[in-house]
């Protein structure tokens, strides 16, 4: 299959590509904040404090005499960078990560006319959609459905026709049902079928 030219227009039905949904996490930014709020103003308490002439906390100064006594090159200073190094590592990768691995964005019928909104279909939805088409499969008696990000597995049971003419009619159903949901990206689909 080729790409179309950059100028060129879409097919009629075909969906524009959507980038993947992020997560907001509201929360955890809150929280982040706060935390980040309530040490810098403890420190600069801290800090006016000293300089009104009064003494700083009595924390700061064992952590002052502490780091005087130690050395980067002790055990209990390398194992505490790499604690943090590796706790530091994972919190990148927690914001970098786009979340949201429960739903499947759906792309935008026309992408000259793109407004902005976006939409998604959640995972346990689309298989439930796929299941139904399955079960209306002559010769079909029960369907499991599992989807993901990349690929649709179906295992099928069948009770009185032939597997490969079952399997060729789901096959053919599930294709159009994936291209009825109108995702962005539609998975490839697996299907087994069985007695």
């Amino acid at each position: 299959m080729t790409a179309p030219p950059p100028g060129a227009a879409a097919p009629p039905g075909a969906a524009a590509p959507s980038a993947r949904m992020r997560s907001a996490r509201r929360v955890p930014a809150a929280l982040c904040a706060l935390a980040v709020l309530g040490a810098a103003g403890l420190l600069l308490y801290d800090l006016i404090a000293v300089r009104a002439h009064r003494p700083g906390m009595s924390w700061r100064r064992d952590l002052a005499h502490q780091l005087e006594r130690q050395t980067p090159a002790d055990p209990g200073v390398i194992l505490g960078g790499a604690v943090l190094a590796v706790v530091g590592l994972l919190l990148l990768l927690l914001a970098l990560a786009p979340g949201l691995r429960s739903i499947l964005p759906m792309g935008t019928p026309d992408p000259d006319r793109a407004t902005g909104v976006r939409a998604a279909l959640g995972r346990k939805d689309a298989a439930q959609v796929l299941r139904d088409r399955a079960m209306e499969v002559s010769g079909v008696r029960s369907a499991r459905v599992k989807v993901g990000r990349s690929r649709i597995k179906v295992r099928a049971t069948s009770h009185f026709r032939e597997l490969d003419d079952v399997r060729a009619d789901l096959d053919a159903v599930l294709a159009v049902g994936v291209g009825e949901l109108g995702l962005a990206h539609p998975p490839r689909t697996r299907v087994r079928v069985g007695r």
